[in-house]
């Protein structure tokens, strides 16, 4: 028996993917349309946050306020996070299903973990309108979890720990330090570190990277490199115990995870 019982994995970016590039082009055009222009690196900050907590934090950036206000002639308040919202879901609801390719090992490794016994759970910053979208498109790839918890179903998302305790009540898990995390965002290893588990941080299939498989490959190795460590600094900073570069890269974690706790350390 595992001493792991449960393995939670964020989605875009980590199962689903590559690169986390679903969300990007909408940010961009669903602020456009208010005739602000913002760029992805703008819409790539608070990335893992829920949707509506995601687009509050780019108006409160303060180049995106001041362009904001020059637009639309009001300051950017929660009415003004709520317009942007009201478009953005059908607009990503509509651009999930192009980017739902499960990243490369995704399917291997939650196989591999479900025969040692491991529960698979999942929590997201999609809403779950957008996750309705998402779900049969990765099981007829493979990719199934035991349960999901949405941005939206709690009073708080991430980086609070809460998405993580109702995970622990629906697969009857505990206590938290035999469970893992694993994550592309700083939030996301964030909800997990509040929650009390090992936290698994993925450098370049997520976020902190945001290239495709593609793009990836056609990179120098000193260039990859490169973008390895950026990604795996700022992960760690969120208090990630281990960065690998893909779930391809999981087991051999859970195996070293394992043997900790075995020694007796805790997260």
């Amino acid at each position: 028996m595992s001493e792991i019982k449960a393995v939670v994995f964020d989605w875009a970016g980590t199962v689903i993917d590559f690169g986390s590039r679903a969300p990007m082009g909408v940010f961009v055009e669903a602020f456009a349309s208010f005739g602000v222009a913002v760029s992805v690196a703008e819409a790539r900050g608070p990335m893992g946050r829920p949707k509506w907590d995601h687009i509050a934090a780019m108006l409160a950036e303060p180049r995106v306020a001041k362009a904001w206000e020059a637009a639309q002639g009001t300051a950017a308040d929660g009415a003004a996070v709520d317009r942007i919202y009201e478009i953005f879901v059908p607009m990503n609801e509509a651009a999930v299903a192009d980017y739902a390719e499960l990243v490369p090992g995704a399917a291997e490794a939650v196989a591999a973990l479900r025969e040692r016994g491991c529960r698979i759970g999942s929590t997201t910053g999609y809403t779950r309108s957008i996750m309705e979208r998402l779900l049969p498109l990765a099981a007829a790839q493979g990719f199934s979890p035991d349960n999901l918890v949405c941005a939206g179903d709690l009073p708080e998302g991430r980086p609070s720990p809460m998405n993580m305790y109702r995970t622990f009540l629906e697969l009857g898990v505990w206590p938290a330090w035999r469970t893992v995390k694993v994550d592309d965002t700083g939030v996301g290893i964030e909800e997990g570190v509040h929650a009390g588990c090992w936290t698994v941080g993925v450098a370049l299939s997520g976020n902190e990277a945001g290239l495709s498989l593609a793009e990836l490959a056609a990179l120098s190795q000193d260039e990859r490199a490169a973008l390895r460590q950026r990604a795996r600094a700022a992960l760690q900073a969120h208090g990630a115990h281990v960065v690998i570069d893909s779930v391809a890269d999981l087991l051999p974690v859970i195996d070293e995870i394992e043997a900790r706790i075995t020694r007796g350390e805790r997260p």
